[in-house]
């Protein structure tokens, strides 16, 4: 790979390590980085859905695929030792809001004394130039103001899944000062997002694929709920080329969002209007326990920050986010190599964003 090509070049021959490459991002990223020419080691518990990217993309052929829980730091540690990373992007976590009313206690230990034990790993890896934390866009304290959060607002969190969230926030930014005099560490907020390979439960894409690949109707729950939709690919985008730039001497540490623009914050009913539109045919109606559980109605992101200091802009709109994602459930159901499929997206991203002029696609 040249050097005017995806994120310079950075990558390639990179050790990098990432928590929770079973996941549905953490797969995505994980198969990123090994096309762009990274040594790759993950360390992650089993798979947490079946079907799961993990296995569909082939990915434990293509990394060091090291299995373990984050709150076991012996065994963290002892990654680390062995793999030496350079880079570390952090995602494994409990992510499910409604699951962390049900066991809001692994909820925090995960997220939380999980996100603690990574820091320390990467405190004693002298081999680590930068670590990117990812925790969400549900960090900040929600008052429904109807505008987009900044990485200097409150953070807070009604659910445990938001406040074990807004922990980690706290326990990065301390250890940031206290250990690292500032660098090395940032931690990055996304919006919603969708994208192929999720098959989580309580997500609407993954219910909605569900529902409709069974000829049923989805139930949706909080119809105008307001949320930041953007393609897996766009905050991925977003990390990679903020170690990039950190590790450089580019761009400082500290908290970053990577979400959608503006207009792209919509309710979760248009979503699956979009869907429905995409799959081509559905239909839905409005879950009975809808309001069983606190989930906040508005939620949106300010990332000029991102858009300034880092020329980071998204490249899809909601709508091509959609059809995205849509395009890779059905021909996933079709049977098509699944591999081949996701490959095929990650470079049509990427050549949309060169079209694009973003600084992170080369030329």
């Amino acid at each position: 790979m040249s050097v005017d090509g995806p994120f310079n070049g950075f990558f390639r021959g990179k050790k990098v390590l990432i928590t929770g490459h079973t996941g549905f991002k953490g797969s995505w990223l994980a198969l990123w980085l090994t096309e762009l020419g990274a040594d790759v080691t993950g360390f992650s518990l089993d798979p947490p859905t079946e079907p799961n990217l993990f296995k569909e993309i082939r990915l434990k052929k293509r990394i060091k695929d090291v299995r373990g829980d984050i709150r076991d730091l012996a065994a963290l540690e002892k990654a680390f030792s062995e793999s030496r990373p350079e880079i570390v992007f952090h995602l494994a976590a409990q992510p499910i809001v409604r699951t962390s009313y049900d066991d809001p206690i692994t909820t925090y230990t995960s997220n939380a004394i999980g996100t603690l034990n990574v820091l320390e790993a990467v405190r004693r890896t002298p081999s680590v130039a930068a670590a990117i934390m990812i925790t969400t866009d549900k960090v900040y304290r929600n008052e429904e103001t109807f505008y987009g959060f900044r990485e200097l607002d409150p953070l807070g969190g009604h659910d445990p899944y938001s406040a074990s969230k807004a922990c980690a926030e706290i326990i990065i930014e301390s250890h940031r000062k206290s250990f690292f005099a500032g660098k090395r560490v940032a931690s990055v907020r996304a919006g919603n997002v969708i994208g192929g390979g999720d098959w989580a439960k309580d997500r609407i894409i993954p219910d909605l694929v569900r529902a409709f690949a069974e000829g049923k109707s989805l139930e949706m729950r909080n119809p105008s709920a307001t949320r930041p939709w953007q393609h897996v690919l766009e905050p991925l985008s977003g990390y990679l080329w903020l170690a990039a730039q950190m590790v450089t001497g580019k761009a400082e540490a500290g908290a970053w969002n990577f979400g959608p623009a503006e207009e792209d914050a919509i309710p979760v009913e248009r979503i699956v209007k979009k869907a429905i539109d995409a799959w081509g045919g559905g239909s839905y109606s409005v879950a009975k326990d809808a309001a069983a559980v606190h989930e906040a109605a508005f939620l949106k992101l300010d990332c000029s920050k991102a858009h300034a200091l880092l020329h980071w802009h998204p490249v899809y709109g909601v709508d091509d986010a959609v059809s995205e994602t849509i395009g890779w459930y059905k021909a996933h159901l079709d049977g098509r190599d699944v591999l081949a499929l996701t490959l095929k997206q990650i470079a049509d991203y990427t050549a949309c964003a060169r079209a694009k002029g973003l600084a992170w696609a080369g030329r």
